[in-house]
Order: C-alpha cells, then sequence, then structure tokens
C-alpha cells in the first residue's frame, strides 16, 4: 500500500495562501531561459558520422542544433498510427536541418565537399554497396527529391521527375551489387486529394464477437472511412527500379501500399508485403492485414506465400499465428525463411516450442520445410559466411538464447551460443561485428580464415562501463579479448579496418574532450587521429563528474553520477536536481549492477536537465532506482522510495550539497516516478513532470513491463497511480506535455487531469502545454520555453528557499 507521510515544509503566510488561491491560465509567448543556456544550445552541433561499407571514406553530415516552431507548425494528418505531411507527402517528423555533406578519405586525410541543393534539407542518407555512391534525399515545399551523388568527384544530380514517398514502409534501399536504387515513389497521375464531405452520412460502428482483444494505448489511428480514403491515397507508392548508371526508371508493378519491400541476396526477387483492407480503428497499420509475395526484379508475380490477417486479437506480449515474419536466407542467392507460431501466439498457454522456422526455395512453392523449432519467442537472426546466430528470447523470465545454425546444412543441431537474462549486463558477450558482402547485403565479420566472428559490446562491469572487442572462435567457442577501453577514457568500436582487427577505428572521448574518431593499431596499440571535433560548448568544461555507489536498505547495489557545477568550491553546499527513470528487473543481481562511465563527456542538448549546473545547482543523475519482481509494481512504491533514500542518504554522508533544498524531476515514466516520490516522501520541495502518464487505469493492458491486465491487478493500477494520490502531493510540481504526445500511454489527458486535480486540490501547480510537441520536445523556441519554467521553478521553490507545501 502507498506509504504515508507528513511533509517537512509547510505553507505558512497570508500571501502564499492568496498565491494558490489565483488560477493562472494564459497564452503566453515563449520565454528564454539565462543568455548562458542559449548560447550553449545555439552553438552548432558535432556532425554525424558514417563509414563506408569498404572502409574507405567517412561520411560528415552537418546539422543545424534545432528545427524552429514554424518547421513544427505545418498542418499534417494523423493516419493508421503515424503522421502524414500532406502537402509534402511524407511522415510527418520535422528535425533540426541537415544542410551539408563532406567526405574524408581515412588513408590519405583528403576532404572534399559533396554537392547539394541550395538551402538544403536533406533526410535520408545512404551508401552503395561498393562505397562509391550515395544517395540522398532533398525536402522542398513540393516533397521529397531523390538525388545521387559520386564520392570521388561529390558532384551529385537529381533523378529527375521522381518525389518519394516515405509514409510508410522503407521508402528507398540499393538493390544487391548493383548501381540501381529501389525507391517507393508517390504514382505519378495519381489524381487529387479525396473529396471529403463534412456532412457524415452514418455513426462509425465497432463491434466485439466475444474474443479477447487486448491493445496497447495506441495514438494517431483510423477513425472512419474519411481516414481510410485518406490513408490509401498519401501512403499508396508507386514501386520503382531506378540505374543510375543507365538513367533508366522503370515502375514495378502496380501501386500499393508497402509494408516490407526486400531484394533477394541475388537480387532476382523482391520480397513484397502490401497492406489489405480491412483496415482497423484499432491498431496502427504494422498490424493491418498483408498479402506476402515473391516478385521478378521487373516486377511480375512469381509467387503468393501468405495473406496475413488483421492483429486486432493478438494476446498481450503474444504474435500472430500462422506464418510471420518473411525474410531471405541471406547466405543463399534466393532462399526464403518465415517464422510460424506453435503455442498459437499466446505466451500464457504452455508449449514446449514456441516457434517453427520455416525455409522455402524457389520457386517458392508448395510446402516449406521446417529448419528449427525455439523454446522461446523468436528474437531474430544474423547471418555470416555458411553460418547464422540465431536468437529467441522468454520475455516473462527475462530469459535469451542464443543458437549457432548452418543453414547449408539443416539437418546439423543447433549449437547453443549462449544461455542468459539480457538484463545481466556483466554477463553480456557482446554483439557480432557487421560488414557488408560484395552485394551489399549485411554479415557478421569473419577472420581470414573463416574460423571466428568479432563481438562489440560495453563491457559492463563493477567499476563502470568498459567497451571491449573480442574474438570467437567458431570451431572451439572460445573467446579470446582483443582489446578493451581504459581508465582514463571512453571508448568503442566503430568498425574494422582488416579482417583479422590489426586496424580499427574506434570512437574515442574523456571528460574534458568531446568524442573523436581514430584508428587503433591493435599491433602496437597506436592511435591516428582522424577528426579533430572540438568541445561544443567549453564553457562548461569544469564541471566535475563522479560515480557514486552505494546500497539501499535491502542490499541491492545502486549507482548514480553527481555534477558539481565548474565554479564548486570545497565547502559549498549548492542546491540538488535529481533526476529520475527507474528500471524494471526480474532479479536482485541484474538491479545491482553499476552502469555508465565517469569517462565520458558530456553533452548538453535539447532540454536536458543538465543545464541546472549552469545556475549553481548539483545534480544527481540517473540514480538507480530498480523495480524488481514480476511483479515487482506490487511494492512499487516501496522500492522507489528505497532507492531515493539510499541516494539522498549516501549524498548526505558525503556532505557536498545542501540535502534541505532539493528538487525531483523526471521525463516520461521519469515525470510518473517524480509525481509517486512526491508522493511517498517528504524529502523534495518541489518537482518537474515532463511527458507523464499519471493514471495508469487509462493504459488498463499494461504499462512498462507491467503484463497484468488492471482486471487483473486493480489495486496496483490504483496504487501506482499519482492521479488516486493527488492529494498527497503537497509540494509544488510544473507539469508540462507536448500538446501531440503520440507515445503510447502519455497522450497528454494524462497531465491535463493531474493539473485539474492539484488545482481542485488547492495544490501548487503550473501546467505548461506546447503546440506541435510530440512525446520529446524539438523547437527551439520550445526548447528553451521549457527550460526558462525549469529552471524558473527551482529557483522559485528551491534555490530561493520559499515556503512550498501545504
Amino acid at each position: 500500500m502507498p506509504y504515508q507521510t507528513v511533509c517537512r515544509f509547510c505553507v505558512s503566510g497570508l500571501l502564499t495562501l492568496i498565491f494558490l488561491l489565483i488560477p493562472i491560465q494564459a497564452q503566453q509567448t515563449y520565454q528564454l531561459p539565462p543568455q548562458e543556456i542559449v548560447d550553449i544550445l545555439d552553438a552548432p552541433p558535432l556532425p554525424v558520422t558514417r563509414i563506408s561499407p569498404d572502409g574507405v571514406h567517412m561520411l560528415f553530415m552537418y546539422r543545424e542544433s534545432m528545427p524552429t516552431i514554424e518547421d513544427l507548425a505545418i498542418a499534417y494528418i494523423n493516419l493508421a498510427g503515424f503522421r502524414v505531411d500532406p502537402q509534402r507527402n511524407i511522415r510527418y517528423s520535422p528535425m533540426a536541418r541537415l544542410y551539408a555533406l563532406q567526405i574524408k578519405n581515412i588513408e590519405t586525410g583528403v576532404e572534399h565537399d559533396i554537392q547539394v541543393p541550395e538551402n538544403a534539407n536533406i533526410g535520408a542518407v545512404d551508401w552503395s554497396a561498393d562505397g562509391t555512391m550515395i544517395y540522398f534525399t532533398h525536402i522542398t515545399d513540393e516533397g521529397m527529391e531523390l538525388w545521387v551523388s559520386e564520392i570521388a568527384t561529390g558532384q551529385s544530380q537529381r533523378i529527375p521527375d521522381v518525389l518519394i514517398n516515405n509514409v510508410y514502409g522503407r521508402p528507398l534501399q540499393w538493390m544487391p551489387g548493383e548501381n540501381i536504387i529501389l525507391a517507393q515513389s508517390v504514382p505519378e497521375g495519381r489524381g487529387p486529394t479525396p473529396a471529403l464531405s463534412p456532412v457524415p452520412t452514418g455513426p462509425i460502428v465497432q463491434e466485439s464477437d466475444g474474443t479477447p482483444s487486448p491493445v496497447r494505448t495506441y495514438q494517431n489511428l483510423l477513425t472512419g472511412p474519411d481516414d481510410e480514403q485518406l490513408f490509401d491515397y498519401y501512403a499508396t507508392s508507386q514501386l520503382l527500379s531506378i540505374d543510375i548508371t543507365e538513367n533508366i526508371i522503370t515502375e514495378l508493378g502496380e501501386p500499393a501500399i508497402f509494408q516490407n519491400v526486400s531484394p533477394s541476396p541475388d537480387g532476382k526477387f523482391i520480397l513484397v508485403s502490401r497492406v489489405v483492407k480491412p483496415y482497423s480503428y484499432l491498431v496502427p497499420a504494422f498490424r493491418f492485414p498483408t498479402d506476402v509475395e515473391v516478385w521478378s526484379r521487373t516486377g511480375e508475380l512469381v509467387a503468393h506465400l501468405a495473406s496475413i490477417p488483421l492483429a486486432e486479437e493478438i494476446p498481450l506480449f503474444g504474435v500472430v499465428q500462422g506464418p510471420r515474419n518473411h525474410s531471405w536466407v541471406n547466405t543463399d542467392d534466393a532462399r526464403l525463411m518465415y517464422i510460424e507460431a506453435l503455442d498459437e501466439g499466446n505466451p500464457r498457454i504452455e508449449a514446449d516450442h514456441r516457434d517453427r522456422v520455416m525455409v522455402l526455395d524457389y520457386p517458392f512453392e508448395g510446402n516449406a520445410r521446417e529448419w528449427t523449432r525455439t523454446g522461446y519467442r523468436y528474437a531474430g537472426i544474423v547471418w555470416g559466411e555458411g553460418i547464422a546466430i540465431l536468437n529467441e528470447y522468454d520475455r516473462p523470465k527475462s530469459h535469451l538464447r542464443s543458437w549457432l545454425l548452418q543453414p547449408s546444412e539443416p539437418d546439423a543441431a543447433p549449437v547453443l551460443l549462449y544461455d542468459r537474462d539480457p538484463q545481466d549486463r556483466y554477463k553480456d558477450p557482446g554483439s557480432p561485428v557487421m560488414t557488408f558482402d560484395s552485394r551489399g547485403n549485411p554479415r557478421m565479420l569473419h577472420s581470414s580464415d573463416g574460423n571466428s566472428i568479432y563481438l562489440t559490446g560495453q563491457g559492463a562491469s563493477p567499476v563502470g562501463d568498459r567497451p571491449f572487442l573480442d574474438k570467437l572462435n567458431l570451431l572451439t567457442k572460445e573467446t579470446r579479448r582483443l582489446w578493451q577501453t581504459g581508465d582514463d577514457h571512453y571508448e568503442f568500436v566503430v568498425d574494422l579496418l582488416d579482417p583479422d582487427a590489426e586496424r580499427i577505428i574506434t570512437r574515442r572521448e574523456t571528460r574534458t574532450e568531446p568524442p573523436n574518431y581514430y584508428i587503433r593499431h591493435l599491433t602496437d596499440g597506436s592511435l591516428t587521429p582522424l577528426t579533430e571535433f572540438n568541445d561544443p560548448h567549453p564553457q562548461l568544461t569544469g564541471i566535475h563528474r563522479e560515480m557514486l555507489i552505494y546500497e539501499r536498505e535491502d542490499g541491492i547495489q545502486l549507482s548514480a553520477t553527481l555534477y558539481l557545477p565548474s565554479d564548486y568550491q570545497e565547502g559549498d553546499s549548492p542546491p540538488l536536481v535529481v533526476w529520475v527513470y527507474p528500471m524494471d528487473y526480474t532479479s536482485p543481481d541484474a538491479a545491482s549492477q553499476v552502469r555508465g562511465n565517469p569517462n565520458r563527456f558530456t553533452f548538453f542538448r535539447g532540454s536536458s536537465h543538465l543545464f541546472f549546473l549552469t545556475q549553481g545547482y548539483a545534480i544527481l543523475d540517473g540514480p538507480s532506482l530498480p523495480i524488481i519482481g514480476e511483479e515487482g509494481n506490487d511494492t512499487y512504491a516501496e522500492q522507489l522510495t528505497m532507492g531515493i533514500q539510499a541516494a539522498i542518504g549516501i549524498l548526505d554522508e558525503m556532505n557536498v550539497v545542501d540535502t534541505e533544498r532539493m528538487g525531483i524531476g523526471g521525463h516520461s515514466y521519469g515525470a510518473f516516478s517524480t509525481a509517486n516520490a512526491l508522493i511517498h516522501t517528504d524529502l523534495f520541495r518541489a518537482g518537474i513532470a515532463r511527458s507523464g502518464a499519471y493514471n495508469r487505469t487509462l493504459t488498463p493492458f499494461g504499462f512498462q513491463s507491467e503484463r497484468r491486465t488492471f482486471w487483473e491487478a486493480q489495486e496496483t493500477y490504483m496504487g501506482v497511480s499519482p492521479f488516486t494520490h493527488a492529494d498527497k502531493i503537497n509540494q509544488p510540481i510544473l507539469i508540462l506535455h507536448g500538446m501531440d504526445d503520440s507515445n503510447s500511454g502519455t497522450y497528454p489527458v494524462q497531465s491535463e487531469r493531474l493539473y485539474h486535480a492539484l488545482r481542485g486540490l488547492g495544490g501548487v501547480s503550473r501546467y505548461v502545454q506546447y503546440p506541435y510537441e510530440d512525446h520529446g520536445y524539438r523547437a527551439r523556441e520550445t526548447v528553451l520555453d521549457v527550460l526558462y519554467h525549469m529552471v524558473d521553478w527551482f529557483d522559485r521553490y528551491i534555490k530561493n528557499d520559499r515556503v512550498t507545501s501545504n
């Protein structure tokens, strides 16, 4: 049951009482935080970097720091789980403008620019298989153009008379081993937008036939026949084959809504999943019915593989019955595989095997052959030279198994590689290093003798994350460590420049040096710098950062990162901001593990809470707040409180902050936990809750890792809901929310109802709603305004020692 607490800070004084009784509600102009915050946010960010498939070049992509509210404030429509910009016929997802591309030769260091359009607004960018070309998209008022660039010269040309449709599916990809682009385009001559009558022709009727159909709280769904017409209009694409060398554009098949388009490894066939009716008003497009087919590379139907029905009745955490996840076997020229459930797709049904893996050869007709079965749910496969690693996952038990398979020997028994808890980061063996074959198909990188593959991982340990590179011998299954980051920096593997890992590309950073790229020579340990990116905010270089390790009262080991402002002197006692986001675990051992690395460079981006450092606050960032157990939410309040008390306890011992002047904040699940911390503890003077969910009865079919429904665990759902206990939020709370939040479970009504409850109960709160903003905040005006309110709130109720509670 929730804790009953008495707040340490009591309201007194007539002026405070009068302030609480005055409701304030108004449209305001965007505000600015202190100028030093503005300057940091407006500084150009470091470029995004990609290595070419052949390891010869680096591509640098330069973007602005943030989009503007004008960029966001365009008309869009909600369709089938996403948003569409109807003017451009593209997915609505405004981002900071990517405006420049640059190439650098890794061996010679020679750099040159890639030609881009004037006032470029670049979207997708991708390398050709041989690394000699890239394509990129350019977003204009008319739509999304397609451009192609030669790496050697930097010259670019637009593909004429083609507008890309990225509303649904994968809009662009290279055909294997060829300078041919497979593109989804806006169909030529499709006609005007459907004429929708403002007068309804009747009601919208939905009916349940008695079959359980639990669904998550999806948003932006279709709502009626008019939306169905618009979905057809904007999501329908014409598939094109664009031959760059011959300058030939060929239409493939008829226009359709493509959920998946995937060429075979030899490029002779195309696997196609087309969305078909009936549509749904309950689930997004990825659960709509699909016809799965194989086409020739010229667009003719070769085989119909499956008709996958509408997935409205999938059990919670289950999968669709029948064939699913059709894909190519990447070790063969044109062999298909798919997955089929053996437990009706229901994880609550007892079964020796959950799934089976089926393979189907050309001409893709007749009965498929069973390749292997999985005891847990199929969780993906990666391909190598004549081998594959298949993963299976049991979500309720948090258990992962990885098997080594030989596709060319279907009768060979799978060999178990790993059997572990994926939450146990200390035992994480890492992930295979990937490369591309000559056709551009992704493969695990093998050593030159073919007997080994390479693994990279975070290298979690009791002293923090220490990324590594290992070599796994496929014959002996023995692993040898080739390299691991040192104690005074943070460095991880980006790519291998040769099959025997004598030279690798790494990304290295320290507390005071931003990430830069290097060639690390494993034979002698030397480093050759590839980039010299400067500190984007040198005014913050002097901040103090320290990893803390401590225990909560039941012996669970916890960790957190403590930041102190750059002007901190021994004996100072700055106010503290605690920024939280709990994690769910099935085992105490996994919950006790240390996370992070104190040697990482600290970036100040977006609406980060770290900006409080510029205003004289200390920050306890990401304190471990594990919620442990398969039904851990039954004791959520107790575990949350223990974790917070343990963190504050270690700070009390250190005597480096003023624990009488503390605020707590968080985003999303962190906002939910912030409200709960104010309810169940009396440690904080005020809180900041951003884009959270506060009434779990509005997410009745589960939240976070909760697998029970509201009707199976009513007391738990009610007990963890801050809305239910709003009368116990005695401290001032700042509530912020994007008005277009599309994240499942955190729709804006969650914040609206909490604010109304607090206002009705006489609580101190401020509710700020941001037009055109989603779950995260993007526009420059919004980001600055968020930081203004955050600083103003904590300055008012924490730093300046105002009386704050009732």
